[in-house]
């Protein structure tokens, strides 16, 4: 087969690159939300080199892209972006915050084109960027100025593409299966984004060798380069080639005899026979990359020969969730028809369910692991919304962030993040004082507002806290009385507190854009309510609030003890049990004519009967004499549930009540058992509230 000409790049033109816009899109954003991390978390004044190189290598990953795939808004504005930034990493202008809010607006605009792309392809309607370019032309003007003067001085000769930046020439190899259009694919893409360069074929038979080799010299780094190409091309059919493998451009250069069999390419050397000499300096000043440049047969770095990533759509992994959900209910149903099983007659049959068992647990932890993310995802968000915010309301509020590795299952995180939204922007608006009502009061003038995620038995823990003006008791009291509402003056700060989550209940004395409409706390709770989970305010006037969201532990599948009441078998949490034991009658103890306690040691646990609560009539406990008690911890308060039986551990699917019933007090959800019936699942945070009444 002849070398690759142009019949084949016409073929390559043929491709439909729509194919790879889902990568694109993805990739972009990444870069989107490192660059944004990176202006909000640095100042841009005294950042060091690396910080304004990345933030940089972000903008021109998304220029380049975007170049490529034909979306010329956004490389029109990324460039502007880019141009700024490299004058800002060369030390070339002063960073201020207009600058800094300039290129957060861009980040924007940005996100918003990418959104019309997504949406609407090629043919997506255009964002407004003209107000955005004028604003960037007049930040640098001034820097234009000076570079104009600088290049007037230049020597005579010098090549005009150096302003460009430096370029180099590297040798570029792509696996083929039984066609060429991986090579093709990559000499359309240098044919159609000249900022990567130029690629010459240099293969003779590319389908022979299962490879085509091209000659590439370019202005990108390697890195660079490897992931402009990834956006068309998997990570494994790309590979380049070190220049220590041996010289010349092809791998029948005389005189450069390669081993027998050896895929591995030669590098380049001038000298080369049939070697095409470059006219670019390679010793030429970068202006787009600030790595040095080495020698034309410098050693390169080799592409990775695959990735350690797959993205995998979401539906997917929530469908192997679901099938493990019900692989896990058969799995209970054999076991539970196996004890009926005698066992030296089916010893075989009973060691197979036994690795089953073991088996599908180590699977359903695998799986869920997947859906599992960090809580950075959500905090991330929050920098930028308080900065915004703060600089609208004039107020100076630093954010800290604890626990941002705490892991949750992606489909709770999603949920709650317009509730946390809220609760943040609340403590900003609400809160946090002005700096000269700050500093009057002995505070600093800057307040602060923290963002913590932590484990807690059974449940996750999101606090929300300020160290603002906190909550006005008398005034909740006040307001709430204009709206009707009976409220004595002897009433307990919590429920004071509560106050706030009356539908359209607020305690702004004007309405703004921001606030004071009265809508949100009850959404905040009305959501968290649905999720299973409870808000809790803490509060003291003049220092502060703390807004406590819990939730329970939602996961599809959990691990859990079965309790029997009556006839009846209800599911806990296996997280939330403490220990469990019998209990003569004699000692449990009557507090106040009707409460019961039971003494575990050194403390006094309330007695829960689950009879009682749920109306079932017992059946084992009174015949056998003796109470069966399960001590369960939740948010740190530890009860007593009293108990007819100890049916077992298993893992049980976490089936949702409310969507397919209705909403029960005391159960947060159900689940199938081995034997086909359904069993309830326990609200211990619910049942230990109920203990505190």
């Amino acid at each position: 087969m002849s070398a690759m000409t142009s019949g084949s790049a016409e073929r390559g033109s043929a491709i439909d690159l729509t194919q790879f816009f889902a990568v694109f899109f993805e990739e972009a954003t990444e870069n989107l939300d490192g660059m944004e991390h990176h202006l909000l978390n640095a100042d841009l004044q005294t950042a060091d080199d690396e910080t304004l190189n990345s933030i940089f290598r972000c903008a021109h990953s998304v220029k380049g892209g975007a170049a490529t795939f034909g979306f010329t808004d956004m490389a029109e504005l990324t460039h502007e972006m880019e141009t700024l930034l490299d004058r800002l990493r060369r030390h070339e202008v002063v960073a201020d915050t207009a600058m800094v809010d300039l290129l957060l607006h861009s980040v924007d605009t940005l996100r918003a084109q990418l959104a019309c792309h997504r949406d609407g392809g090629t043919d997506a309607v255009a964002v407004d960027t003209g107000d955005l370019l004028l604003r960037y032309q007049s930040l640098t003007a001034a820097a234009n100025d000076c570079e104009e003067a600088t290049a007037a001085e230049q020597t005579p000769g010098t090549p005009a593409e150096a302003a460009e930046g430096p370029t180099h020439t590297i040798e570029l190899a792509v696996i083929c299966d039984d066609s060429t259009a991986p090579a093709d694919i990559l000499m359309r893409m240098f044919h159609q984004s000249a900022h990567l360069g130029t690629a010459t074929p240099l293969s003779a038979d590319p389908v022979a060798k299962g490879e085509n080799r091209f000659m590439i010299v370019t202005s990108l780094s390697d890195q660079e380069l490897l992931a402009q190409l990834g956006f068309h091309l998997a990570p494994e059919q790309v590979r380049i080639i070190p220049a220590d493998i041996g010289y010349g451009f092809f791998s029948d250069a005389p005189g450069m005899p390669r081993e027998e069999g050896s895929d591995a390419g030669f590098g380049f050397f001038s000298d080369a026979p049939g070697a095409p000499q470059s006219d670019v300096s390679p010793h030429v000043e970068s202006s787009t990359e600030p790595e040095p440049v080495a020698a034309p047969s410098r050693p390169v770095t080799p592409a990775r020969a695959d990735s350690t990533t797959l993205r995998v759509p979401v539906e997917k992994v929530d469908q192997l969730v679901n099938l493990v959900g019900e692989l896990v209910i058969t799995q209970a149903m054999l076991a539970q028809t196996s004890k009926e099983l005698d066992l030296e007659l089916h010893q075989q049959i009973m060691a197979g369910l036994g690795e089953l068992e073991r088996n599908t647990r180590d699977l359903q932890e695998a799986v869920m692991s997947i859906r599992m993310i960090p809580m950075s995802t959500v905090f991330n968000r929050f920098p930028r919304m308080l900065r915004d915010l703060a600089s609208k309301l004039g107020k100076q509020v630093e954010f800290v962030t604890k626990g941002e590795a705490t892991e949750l299952d992606k489909g709770l995180v999603e949920k709650i993040i317009d509730p946390l939204t809220h609760l943040v922007r609340n403590s900003c608006d609400h809160g946090i004082e002005p700096p000269a009502e700050r500093l009057a009061v002995g505070k600093p003038a800057h307040g602060t507002i923290t963002l913590s995620a932590s484990h807690q038995g059974g449940s996750i823990m999101i606090e929300v806290r300020d160290d603002g003006r906190g909550l006005p008791r008398q005034k909740l009291i006040d307001k709430a009385r204009q709206r009707g509402l009976n409220v004595p003056d002897s009433i307990s700060d919590s429920e004071a507190w509560a106050l706030i989550f009356a539908p359209g209940f607020s305690t702004a004395d004007v309405v703004t854009d921001v606030s004071g409409r009265g809508v949100g706390m009850d959404v905040v709770k009305k959501n968290i309510g649905a999720l299973g989970g409870s808000v809790d305010i803490e509060a003291a006037e003049g220092f502060g609030m703390s807004v406590k969201v819990r939730l329970p532990l939602t996961l599809a599948i959990m691990d859990a003890m079965s309790v029997g009441v009556g006839d009846e078998c209800y599911i806990l949490p296996l997280a939330s049990v403490v220990e469990s034991f019998q209990m003569a009658p004699d000692k449990i103890r009557t507090v106040g004519g009707s409460g019961r306690v039971v003494q575990v040691r050194d403390e006094f646990l309330p007695i829960i009967a689950l009879a009682q609560v749920f109306d079932v009539p017992r059946r084992y406990g009174v015949e056998a004499g003796e109470d069966i008690i399960v001590v369960v911890e939740s948010d740190g308060v530890r009860v007593a549930l009293q108990v007819d039986a100890l049916l077992g551990q298993q893992q049980v699917v976490v089936k949702n009540l409310e969507s397919n019933y209705r909403k029960v007090a005391h159960i947060s959800g159900a689940t199938i058992m081995g034997d086909g019936r359904v069993a309830l699942i326990l609200d211990v945070g619910s049942l230990a509230r109920r203990s505190r009444h």
